[in-house]
């Protein structure tokens, strides 16, 4: 007899997007993501803090999202900032086994977003975090538009991008909906994590 997996219902999994946003392009990312993923929104501010009780929310969470504009081919420096001050949850293994996930955005159509994903990853290897790849096909052929999802053709995470001349408001509706079923996917993956175990009669 086939074994039947039950898992936790979604709305109990608890899950942070925590990213940093130059000019609000990565933050519009930011609540996709966190749309898919029911998650809370932590907003890194312009000096790379973020507030204590925001670091609590991150301790409690079953899924830690990060976003960052890449900038110079890799993460601005307010989000390596938080990076390295995470090395306080860290030292007392407050995020292991924690699932992780991460998302970009750039000016440009390459832009070295894949360094800031990779150094996404990283992050998330040195806690001991378990990463959730996309699961959504390049679009890749001659009739491929801008609003077709993940045309940036990401596998680690979603990558948008967003003319430099161009407004929150102008940018990709396919880039945006990437991401959203990006945090919907990382969400369920989590329920996955935390079955749920049925009373004994």
């Amino acid at each position: 007899m086939k074994a039947i997996i039950m898992t936790q219902n979604l709305s109990t999994i608890k899950s942070v997007v925590v990213y940093h946003s130059g000019y609000g392009h990565t933050e519009r990312m930011a609540s996709a993501v966190a749309e898919g993923a029911s998650a809370t929104l932590v907003a890194i501010d312009p000096e790379g803090n973020i507030a204590e009780g925001e670091w609590t929310k991150l301790s409690e969470a079953d899924v830690i999202l990060f976003g960052s504009p890449t900038y110079m081919g890799g993460p601005s420096w307010q989000f390596k900032k938080f990076a390295d001050a995470s090395s306080k949850p860290w030292f007392e293994g407050k995020w292991v086994n924690k699932i992780f996930g991460g998302f970009t955005n750039s000016a440009s159509i390459n832009g070295d977003k894949l360094n800031t994903l990779a150094y996404f990853f990283l992050l998330a290897g040195q806690h001991g975090g378990i990463w959730v790849n996309m699961d959504i096909k390049s679009s890749n052929t001659k009739a491929s538009l801008r609003d077709d999802l993940n045309r940036m053709g990401s596998n680690i995470g979603p990558m948008a991008q967003t003319p430099a001349d161009a407004s929150p408001e102008e940018m990709s509706s396919g880039d945006l909906e990437t991401a959203r079923l990006y945090g919907a996917r990382v969400a369920n993956i989590a329920a996955q994590f935390h079955p749920i175990h049925p009373q004994s009669h």
